[in-house]
């Protein structure tokens, strides 16, 4: 989770060192381990170290293995045994004990801008070739790591930290309209490629971007594979194979013996947190510290009592964090709440701060347990389907019996066939009417009541090129995977904890997609047989829970809202004589008017910043 930042300047003009060193010193709060700069005429590299590898006790940045080729990378590699084999068949160098970034490097020098196929991971990185003139970038296959950057004429800058870059001079606050639109309609930004800003943009998920004598160019390196499905002879075989993967998986991430889990109740965070436990003391037999922190909700009293059990199951110490009423910030509007972009939630921002401050004094490393939910949504028609068209009935009428026996109920409820819900949805989350109160001239420019009219009516599996798993494989594409990693990184909570997320590990989504439906998607039933034994009864038991979110905005309402007073630049957006004085009755228009009434506080942080 170092903080990095880059500048080129195209023209061959130098980088002004005072610049650079001020960029990098706003990265302070994401690195306390050191900071470094490095310049060569036009061109600057900035770090701000955090230490949370043994690797990277020893990590120097920027790095150079020839002082000609150099690179700046907020990274950390899995599979690191298996880039090393393969870069040893270049150089004689052991390679065991390198820092994640020496190995990003050496991939360069021996692949080139095709390293990237070769890394598995998280990164954001900026590679200087000095002997090309060439400054190649690349961002992870998932988009857990950040990147921004701005191209402003000759002037190119990036970093993984969106505010950074609003400090270099030459970067104005002039807002991009389409994405606040979004934001207020939509929850957030739908163009993985740009920011709330207009001179600031994303390198998309799976890119890279190469800035050289040959001008900008943008290319993507990988998409998620469609695979057959996997028929493995015994049932066992599927839960070892899935037991294995959670090792690698975890064990790639937790390269310290110190670590937390984020630990619902539920079952995905449970079963992350009972791998890790493993891992641990496997790895460090007599030193090892392995903490769950949980967000408890008086309205879902058994998420308490679930994690406790797990927490005294597995050994470990648990801090639970009221996340009711007393979350909610009641005078949010009042005061500008710094963010980098508009926050969908502002009354729970400083509430979630402290939970990372605290979270910060327990570890720099948190696992996280995503995934699942969307990777085994339960699709069985599509599968079936596949199955008859190729004339094998005996399997269907296997798995179907099967799944009958492992569930003893009916095998297709209707609340596991929910069609179409995108992540971050709930059930009151589909809009009826379009909010009145849009900016007539705004929504005119994007055509937004159409864009909203095709983003509400589209179903995700219609466009899906999965053949047996179309909704699962399309609810890992959505725009919300990115806003949701962001919101784990410290350019949003402002701490220096490094948010990890196992369970979005390629291999273990490759495999989780390519299971069959019957029976392991039902009702998550993989993990709730691989857990059998290890997690306490009533946490496999316990089906998909959760407090609404109708719930959470109405104790935003009961907090209080205070009549709206528009800044100015809100009449872009919003047309204030028009939008509502009471509390709207349909709860998704009712999420919009906050939206509006959030993005009314961010203008006032903007314009201080």
């Amino acid at each position: 989770m170092s903080g990095i930042v880059g500048i080129l300047h195209q023209d061959q003009s130098p980088v002004e060192s005072r610049t650079l060193k001020c960029l990098t010193e706003s990265l302070g709060f994401r690195g306390p381990d050191g900071q470094e700069t490095w310049m060569d005429g036009p061109l600057g590299f900035g770090h701000s170290l955090l230490k949370t590898t043994e690797e990277s006790e020893k990590e120097r940045q920027p790095f150079s293995l020839d002082g000609v080729t150099w690179i700046v990378a907020d990274a950390r590699l899995d599979a690191r045994s298996d880039l090393i084999a393969l870069l040893q068949d270049q150089s004689r160098s052991r390679l065991d004990g390198a820092p994640d970034v020496e190995l990003i490097l050496r991939a360069y020098h021996a692949w080139g801008e095709a390293c990237v196929e070769q890394l598995l991971g998280d990164f954001a990185f900026g590679i200087w070739d000095g002997m090309r003139r060439r400054l190649f970038c690349g961002r992870d296959h998932m988009g857990v790591k950040p990147f921004y950057y701005a191209h402003l004429g000759p002037l190119v800058i990036f970093s993984n930290t969106l505010e950074c870059i609003r400090r270099h001079p030459a970067v104005s606050d002039r807002l991009n309209d389409l994405a606040i639109a979004d934001f207020l309609l939509l929850q957030v930004n739908q163009d993985p490629a740009s920011t709330s800003f207009a001179d600031i943009q994303r390198l998309p998920p799976a890119h890279t971007v190469t800035w050289s004598g040959d001008g900008k160019q943008v290319s993507r390196y990988w998409t998620m594979p469609i695979d057959a499905p996997l028929f493995l002879r015994r049932t066992e075989d599927y839960l070892e194979r899935f037991r294995e993967l959670l090792r690698a998986v975890v064990g790639d991430r937790l390269r310290t013996n110190e670590a937390g889990v984020f630990m619902s109740g539920g079952l995905d965070s449970t079963t992350l947190t009972a791998g890790a436990a493993s891992v641990l003391r496997k790895r460090y037999p007599t030193a090892h510290k392995l903490s769950a922190f949980t967000m408890s909700d008086p309205e879902d009293p058994t998420e308490r009592e679930c994690a406790g059990l797990v927490a005294d199951a597995l050994g470990i110490p648990i801090r639970f964090f009221d996340w009711g009423d007393r979350s909610i910030d009641r005078s949010w509007e009042l005061s500008p709440l710094p963010a980098p972009e508009p926050v969908v939630h502002p009354w729970e921002l400083v509430a979630t701060r402290n939970y990372y401050r605290q979270a910060g004094l327990c570890s720099r490393v948190f696992l996280h347990g995503e995934g699942p939910d969307h990777a085994l949504r339960f699709e069985w028609q599509p599968y079936v389907s596949h199955l008859l068209a190729q004339g094998r009935y005996a399997r269907v009428l296997r798995d179907v019996s099967v799944t009958l026996a492992c569930n003893r109920r009916l095998a297709f409820p209707a609340r596991d066939m929910a069609a179409g819900r995108k992540m971050g949805e709930t059930q009151q989350s589909r809009p009826s009417v379009f909010p009145e109160w849009v900016n007539p001239n705004l929504e005119s420019r994007f055509s937004l009541r159409h864009r909203w009219e095709v983003h509400w009516q589209a179903s995700p599996a219609a466009a899906s090129p999965h053949p047996i798993r179309p909704e699962a494989y399309a609810s890992l594409q959505v725009p919300l995977w990115q806003a949701m990693f962001e919101r784990h990184d410290a350019g949003w909570t402002g701490t220096h904890v490094e948010v990890r997320h196992p369970l979005m590990d390629l291999r273990m989504l490759q495999f989780l997609l390519a299971v069959p439906p019957l029976p392991w998607c039902h009702a998550k039933y993989l993990l709730r047989r691989a857990m059998r034994g290890i997690l306490p009864k009533p946490v496999l038991r316990r089906g998909k829970a959760g407090v609404p979110g109708a719930t959470m905005i109405q104790r935003v309402i009961r907090s209080g809202l205070p009549p709206l007073e528009p800044k100015p630049e809100l009449s872009a957006y919003v047309d204030t004589h028009r939008f509502p004085k009471d509390v709207s009755a349909d709860d998704w228009l009712l999420g919009c008017d906050l939206r509006a009434r959030s993005l009314n506080n961010w203008l006032k942080y903007v314009e201080r910043r």
